[in-house]
């Protein structure tokens, strides 16, 4: 009967979110069209569309017809401009390939189906342009109700889910994903990745994050949720259950795993040296052609945006510092806060949680999912049934304490649980400040569950009721600036 209350109460909650992820859309297009109809944009190059290099009839279609189709044209600002022109005529440039296929393929996938009626009206790069802003809401939408779903899991705590995915429906940097931007696909595929890996669905959860790695190049961190339960689980077979052949077979799994989340983005790396190095005498091959490992994302990277280690760290600078330290101060924080609470999990990398954290229905440290088939084949069903009955009465008693307990730190955010979220956050983080152009930090941390988590647990707590007013006035401030300075062109992050 708990358990259905339970359930009901979840769905009344995700149908809430879906509602608020809608409205929140909604509202960043209405600022949007505003911001727009009162100020003149900073650059309105954007329009221009120059033949394709190797398909000039497609650009013959592609013609603005009338005012619906200059609107949408001229919507397309900053990176927007990369992925509408690959969706259109392929990766023509060196500088293209910075942007990875996923978003172009869907863009030209949908334009050239769903909306192929609309090419007569308003011309194919308008309908590209429509089809690219479907994308990103539609993915987002999807991603806030995977990142409850997988704030269900890990917290245990439905209202405390329910308080971080609205967070997310009103993020900093929620003018990205609702643009021509590959945010909205990072977030769907690595949070649903997320979702299908905690819930004992590994190879979906492969293919997921390798789709993530398809959006944007950091969607091959996710291969470390893949890594850390790993080496958990290689842990356990070892040294607790004293099965060599087992643990083999673990890190066999966990290794080939890897390899396939990480394949994809390698393969675009192939596909760039193939179109730009093959075939050319040496004389003319571009310098990173003839490097010993030929990396092309991390030449254009450097060469054409100058991103680098403390390259940043200029004085010019520090309005782009002070754009990013809101988000990266909440991140720190976290982290911080996180290693205060909980030193013995940092110290041991996760192997000093307890024992019913280990046995946690997020199964991120226990081999024992994974050994099911044998305890299955060496006993009657009887036997099994039982077995498999114990860990639910774990899990519900977890879930008790969550929601009764005096102690919510150690329940909620600071369960051993959210260690290896946290630790993907540091590394995103550090990636941030360190190497890439900082004010970035606000979109590129902003799919970090993490983050969404520990702010809930700080507007929840009483101790902490400035943090509720801190936090909300942040991110309506960054949603009206950033619909206000990104959608005329104008720097925001």
């Amino acid at each position: 009967m708990a358990k259905a209350m339970e359930s009901k109460s979840t769905s009344r909650r995700e149908s809430s979110l879906i509602k608020y992820a809608v409205f929140s859309r909604l509202l960043v297009l209405f600022l949007t069209i505003s911001w727009r109809s009162f100020l003149q944009p900073y650059d309105t190059s954007a329009a221009l569309n120059p033949p394709c290099l190797h398909h000039e009839e497609v650009t013959e279609e592609s013609r603005p017809l009338n005012n619906v189709s200059k609107t949408l044209e001229n919507s397309v600002v900053w990176d927007s401009v990369y992925f509408v022109r690959i969706s259109q005529c392929g990766y023509e440039y060196e500088q293209s390939y910075a942007f990875l296929p996923l978003l172009p393929f869907f863009i030209s996938l949908l334009s050239r189906t769903v909306f192929a009626p609309l090419v007569s009206l308003i011309g194919l790069r308008a309908v590209m342009v429509l089809s690219g802003y479907v994308v990103s809401n539609l993915a987002f939408v999807f991603a806030a109700i995977y990142l409850f779903r997988v704030s269900v899991i890990i917290l245990k705590d439905t209202e405390a889910s329910f308080r971080a995915s609205v967070m997310f429906c009103f993020n900093p940097a929620s003018i990205f994903y609702s643009s021509v931007y590959s945010e909205s696909l990072y977030a769907l595929f690595s949070i649903g990745g997320l979702y299908h890996l905690l819930s004992d669905a590994s190879n979906v959860a492969v293919l997921w994050f390798a789709l993530s790695g398809c959006a944007r190049s950091n969607g091959i961190l996710n291969a470390g949720y893949i890594c850390f339960q790993t080496m958990h689980r290689a842990y356990e077979a070892l040294y607790l259950k004293k099965r060599v052949c087992l643990c083999v077979q673990v890190l066999v799994t966990g290794l080939l795993r890897c390899i396939c989340i990480c394949l994809p983005f390698v393969a675009f790396q192939a596909y760039g040296y193939y179109n730009i190095c093959h075939g050319h005498k040496l004389d003319e091959l571009r310098p990173w052609c003839k490097a010993k490992l030929p990396l092309l994302y991390n030449f254009i990277q450097s060469h054409y945006w100058g991103v680098g280690f403390l390259r940043y760290f200029q004085f010019k600078q520090l309005p782009n510092f002070l754009l990013a330290s809101p988000i990266l101060s909440l991140a720190v924080c976290s982290i911080v806060r996180y290693i205060k609470t909980r030193p013995e999990l940092f110290i041991s990398l996760g192997f000093q949680a307890t024992e019913k954290e280990k046995r946690s229905s997020a199964r991120l440290y226990s081999l024992k999912d994974a050994l099911e088939p044998d305890v299955k084949a060496s006993s009657n069903e009887g036997n099994r049934d039982i077995r498999q009955r114990k860990p639910r009465r774990k899990d519900v008693t977890v879930t008790n304490v969550a929601a009764k307990s005096n102690l919510p730190e150690t329940s909620l955010y600071f369960s051993a649980d959210v260690f290896p979220f946290v630790v993907h956050l540091g590394l995103m983080t550090a990636t941030a400040f360190f190497i890439m152009h900082v004010q970035v930090a606000t979109r590129f941390l902003s799919a970090s569950p993490s983050l969404y988590w520990f702010a809930s647990h700080l507007i929840a707590s009483l101790k902490h009721r400035k943090w509720e007013y801190l936090i909300c006035s942040y991110c309506a401030a960054y949603i009206l600036l950033g619909t206000l300075l990104f959608s005329n062109f104008y720097p925001f992050t």
